[in-house]
């Protein structure tokens, strides 16, 4: 498997979301991110000045910022912030080989690179807002949509 397995062989997008779906055009030039949430960073210095983590394990979750201009609007209609989606991520993770995944593995993301294993994740995640606009002339439509982990 290649250090970047990029989108399938048909063009479309690895990129999966239920209830909405992804429209042909509308995810060329995709990208995510993946990052912790902000509950997640808790951390406190002692008398000492010794930094030690406080947050609580539970608030291990991530936040993710979808974007991407194409020729297509992504299917939106009706996704309103609050909704319940689950995500098959387009960003990797990874793990040392002989190690356990920390999130769900998209069927068939799996591979491994050395002494490491890299998978996507599926993530259920809310919408905490989404946009897309039209720039008419040039003929493109940016959009994004940001997710949490619930």
């Amino acid at each position: 498997m290649p250090l970047n397995p990029g989108p399938p062989p048909d063009g479309q997008t690895v990129l999966v979301l239920s209830v909405m779906g992804v429209p042909l055009y509308s995810a060329r030039g995709l990208s995510q991110t993946l990052e912790p949430i902000d509950a997640s960073k808790n951390m406190r210095r002692s008398i000492n000045g010794i930094l030690t983590d406080v947050a609580h394990e539970q608030f291990r979750k991530y936040k993710s910022k979808i974007t991407c201009t194409d020729a297509r609007v992504p299917a939106a209609d009706g996704i309103w912030p609050g909704m319940t989606l689950v995500v098959d991520c387009v960003a990797y993770l990874s793990y040392q080989a002989g190690g356990t995944p920390q999130r769900t593995v998209v069927d068939g993301s799996s591979f491994d690179e050395g002494d490491f294993t890299f998978y996507r994740p599926q993530l259920t995640m809310l919408v905490t807002s989404n946009t897309a606009q039209v720039d008419e002339w040039a003929g493109t439509v940016p959009w994004e949509i940001d997710l949490e982990e619930v």
